[in-house]
């Protein structure tokens, strides 16, 4: 084992603060990394206050993860010592379920381990993130960075880029293609960006008209204020693709009837129950409504390829480790254009003799 500094909490929303904690030894297929950059997701938040009842605490949050090799276990072969590398949202699966040899392990069967929050799947310990100095991760789970990709805006393509790819991957998305993105945070200004890189015809829909500039500089082809009846009566029937990322319970009525003949509505920000559905809406041109996570390995590295070959990048304020809480309360308040990434450099300079200890 080896002790890690980082950042995290003890109790449901206690403020982020230095905690000094164990990652377990090097076993044969492992990779031990050190960390240079690590985004910052609204999920990290929402489990640092607890807010789905499922954190464990202490909790040292953090899955968009880029760093250096620094020792491989004795049976890695991909990754030697120096090697730039990156860490998602999970860190094992089982590897022998159907979902995992079809190369979508958030999907497996007996449960992917996440990153952090989850439980080791040979120790039980708890599984602890990238606000820290260090991390340890089995191979198969260990992403290469292309040599073109900027590492410190790498992170965010690790959630909010995949979680956007997956979805315009699996229908489809190419030249010609129709897509609607609804929201423009984090998720959606990744999905105007890819889109865009991957042909599409993009149009953003927002109920701010204050965004209408940002998302064209972003790449949007036009914008749509969902406020405004006759824009959207206008726009009925227009769209092959929406991807929906409002976080949160809504109507998603209005926005089935943008959906063209065949059309899909995927779902890749509300984790909660929404508002009842009108069945005609879908009856009608055959329409489909869908939810998406995050993607599996092999598709996460094709995104970190397809970016670094497009130069598509997120757009990030970098911060220091202790404006961390500034930073969550910014982004609760959508104060943000569009993720945080954490300069894990900035971490050096703590004094290790006020990080509290945590158990394993």
């Amino acid at each position: 084992m080896t002790t890690c500094i980082g950042y995290g909490v003890h109790e449901a929303n206690a403020p982020l603060e230095p905690v000094r904690f164990e990652r377990r030894a090097l076993r044969d297929d492992d990779v031990a990394i050190d960390i240079d950059y690590c985004g910052v997701c609204h999920s990290d938040m929402h489990y640092v206050h607890n807010d789905w009842n499922t954190t464990r605490f202490p909790c040292v949050p953090g899955h968009e993860i880029v760093g250096r090799v620094t020792t491989v276990g004795s049976a890695v072969s991909r990754y030697r010592a120096g090697d730039l590398v990156a860490v998602g949202c999970l860190v094992d699966s089982c590897q022998q379920c159907a979902a995992c040899e079809d190369h979508q392990e958030p999907h497996c069967t007996h449960g992917m381990t996440p990153t952090y929050n989850g439980l080791d799947r040979i120790s039980g310990e708890v599984t602890r993130g990238g606000y820290a100095q260090h991390i340890v991760v089995r191979e198969q789970f260990v992403l290469r960075v292309p040599p073109a990709l900027d590492p410190r805006f790498t992170g965010p393509l690790l959630c909010a880029g995949i979680t956007v790819w997956t979805p315009m991957r699996a229908h489809g998305v190419k030249a010609g293609t129709r897509l609607a993105v609804i929201g423009l945070g984090g998720l959606g200004h990744m999905a105007v960006k890819l889109g865009v890189a991957l042909g599409a015809e993009v149009t953003v829909i927002t109920t701010s008209p204050g965004k209408a500039d940002d998302a064209r500089a972003l790449g949007a082809h036009h914008v749509l204020l969902s406020g405004e009846p006759q824009a959207m009566k206008a726009a009925a029937s227009s769209f092959d693709l929406v991807l929906d990322t409002i976080p949160r319970s809504h109507n998603v009525n209005p926005y089935l009837m943008l959906l063209a003949r065949n059309g899909t509505l995927v779902l890749v920000g509300a984790l909660e129950p929404l508002e009842p559905i009108h069945g005609a809406l879908l009856a009608v041109n055959n329409r489909s409504i869908a939810g998406s996570l995050i993607g599996g390995l092999q598709q996460t590295q094709e995104l970190l390829d397809f970016c670094a070959e497009h130069q598509v990048l997120p757009s990030c304020e970098m911060i220091e480790i202790q404006d961390i809480n500034q930073a969550f309360t910014r982004m609760h308040n959508n104060d943000v254009k569009y993720r945080f990434v954490i300069d894990m450099a900035s971490l050096k300079s703590v004094d290790t003799q006020d990080a509290g200890e945590s158990t394993r």
